[in-house]
């Protein structure tokens, strides 16, 4: 089916996992950019100052306070919507959280508990989000990530979550294709994100954790988000680095394994020791409005490689003006060299 989506500026979008990093960049770049937005995480107060935010400066916002690992308080955030702004064109579901320590380390506790926000949560959002776009139309994005294409060691609680993430968008999508909903499933896989993720995150190990190379940018997810609210797309890596680790661990698992084996424990791990005062968001609210997380190391601000797959017409376009530009500067030199 042909899914027509509305311009960002006549639509109401709800982003879960609002009040910091990636949904936070997200809510203020969809509010430049016209949008109306109902917002939701767990933390009231930051809520409150990122909807007043918006509002100084002309947006039109509201606010629930919702874990989303209770499908009622999901029901409360669509709610919301309808009576404030009847109804939703997009809906986001980017409420997340991570562990990191080896997977026979992590209590069963808490690999539920990582679940029930990860899977659950967004497997709660998608349920309310179809009930009410399958009416009205619009798209559904959850943010996965590459690595439920691809696991790493010390984050095996979060790959596995997001592993699940990945089969239950792509078998929803199929299903709401062969009944002829109008709404657009997307999931987009970012790579490793300069956010508060790690800080949130809860932590076996020793040390700190800290985000492997390469790091990119959280407005490089949130543009990517906003392009498929517009643009109904299937799936979307957001860096490059990303991609290539999905597609080497898909062309060569076993040598993936080794290079991981060899690499990853050691990226993954500071020097620091590990902190007893850490703001862990895996059982309660974690902190205050923040999108970066301070990597030390090189951040991507921006990637060609997802600007590319975005736009492929005019990537096209582009190399083949500059393929044109080569050829005309080569052979006015070839004539040149010629005399």
């Amino acid at each position: 089916m042909n899914v027509r989506l509305k311009r960002l500026n006549e639509q109401v979008i709800v982003i879960t996992g609002a009040s910091s990093g990636i949904g936070l960049v997200t809510a203020r770049m969809a509010a430049q950019r016209g949008a109306r937005l109902v917002l939701a995480a767990r933390n009231e107060e930051a809520l409150r100052e990122l909807v007043d935010e918006i509002k100084a400066g002309g947006g039109e916002a509201t606010f629930v306070d919702a874990d989303v690992t209770q499908e009622e308080e999901i029901e409360r955030i669509a709610r919301a919507a309808v009576e404030r702004f009847g109804g939703f064109d997009t809906w986001v579901n980017n409420a997340g959280v991570s562990i990191y320590g080896r997977v026979l380390d992590v209590s069963v506790d808490d690999h539920r508990q990582l679940f029930e926000t990860n899977y659950w949560g967004l497997v709660h959002g998608s349920r309310v989000a179809c009930e009410h776009l399958r009416q009205r139309g619009g798209a559904l994005i959850n943010i996965g990530s590459v690595l439920s294409d691809r696991a790493i060691p010390l984050q095996g609680t979060y790959c596995a979550s997001k592993h699940a993430v990945k089969g239950y968008t792509d078998a929803l999508r199929m299903e709401l294709e062969e009944e002829g909903a109008p709404i657009s499933v997307t999931l987009i896989k970012p790579s490793a994100i300069d956010t508060p993720y790690r800080e949130h995150a809860k932590n076996y190990l020793a040390v700190e954790p800290q985000n492997p190379p390469p790091v990119y940018a959280p407005e490089t997810v949130a543009e990517a988000i906003l392009h498929c609210a517009e643009h109904p797309e299937r799936d979307v890596y957001v860096g490059g680095g990303g991609r290539a680790l999905s597609s080497m661990g898909e062309h060569a698992p076993r040598l993936t394994d080794k290079v991981m084996e060899r690499t990853m424990f050691d990226l993954q791990q500071t020097d620091k020791p590990a902190s007893a005062s850490r703001r862990e968001g895996l059982y309660f609210p974690s902190g205050e409005l923040e999108e970066r997380g301070g990597y030390s190391g090189h951040v991507a601000e921006s990637s060609l490689y997802t600007k590319a797959s975005l736009h492929p017409l005019l990537t096209g376009a582009l190399l083949f003006g500059s393929g044109l530009a080569l050829a005309t500067l080569l052979r006015g030199n070839g004539n040149g060299h010629k005399k």
